[in-house]
């Protein structure tokens, strides 16, 4: 049981963060010290299977005004049992962190906005059902536009449902979008103050998930409810310098 300092130290906890990640509290970086930056994108171990992804110019998507993609976003729950094509995913990934252009291995610059171009965040997914996907956890390699295997254990699903409070429509959905934010990625160059950006960022991604859905029928759900400990870890994370940050259902709609 929490004694009650514990307590009003959790309930100061977001007010203290905000407080110490000021600007004016900025300490110098390592970028600032000439520290090497971290790698672009975590690296692939090679063990899992991995699947090509249809490349993005040869998406073939519905048209839709972005007033009407603006007007019509609202978060769905519920979706039809329909699979979603693997090129419908390619465009969701890719609208979501697609590399447009990479300037070596010093940054890239991508469909979303993000600090410094800094680009922290991982994108996983839950797949469900979708065509020519064994169901379970791959990875996006967005810098070569693939997915890695990560866990098809057939009760993967089950297990990710779980770890979100017991929210059914993340596994009862085509895909499900998990972002993870790799720290130091950001904190190479912003310090502490990197861990709002990563926030900040995440979001520019769940919003274009949202709008791009439309254009191949789907309704999106943005997630922020699990355990954090058992969703990193069945990510195979640790949580520490690799954490989840958001997840989104995606599933076909009428």
């Amino acid at each position: 049981m929490l004694l009650q300092r514990e307590v009003n130290d959790v309930e100061r906890i977001g007010r203290e963060f905000m407080r110490k990640t000021r600007f004016e509290y900025l300490q110098p970086s390592d970028q600032m010290r000439g520290v090497a930056q971290p790698p672009l994108e975590a690296a692939y171990t090679g063990e899992g299977p991995v699947i090509e992804l249809e490349p993005p110019g040869s998406f073939r998507v519905a048209v839709i005004p972005l007033r009407d993609a603006i007007e019509g976003r609202e978060s769905i729950r519920k979706y039809r049992d329909i699979p979603l094509a693997l090129d419908e995913l390619s465009f969701l990934l890719w609208s979501t962190q697609g590399v447009k252009k990479a300037m070596r291995d010093l940054f890239t610059f991508r469909t979303v906005p993000s600090a410094g171009a800094r680009h922290c965040l991982e994108t996983y997914i839950l797949a469900n059902n979708v065509e020519g996907v064994d169901p379970g956890l791959y990875r996006y390699l967005a810098l070569t536009h693939r997915l890695a295997g990560v866990n098809l254990d057939p009760h993967i699903a089950d297990s990710v449902v779980a770890a979100c409070v017991n929210q059914r429509f993340l596994k009862d959905n085509a895909v499900t979008f998990i972002w993870t934010a790799d720290a130091y990625r950001m904190t190479w160059r912003y310090g502490e103050r990197g861990y709002r950006y990563m926030h900040i960022d995440v979001g520019h991604v769940c919003q274009n998930l949202y709008l791009a859905a439309q254009a191949v029928g789907c309704g999106v759900c943005a997630v922020g409810a699990f355990h954090d400990d058992e969703l990193n870890y069945l990510l195979g994370i640790d949580g520490e310098t690799q954490f989840a940050l958001y997840l989104a259902a995606v599933g076909k709609i009428d």
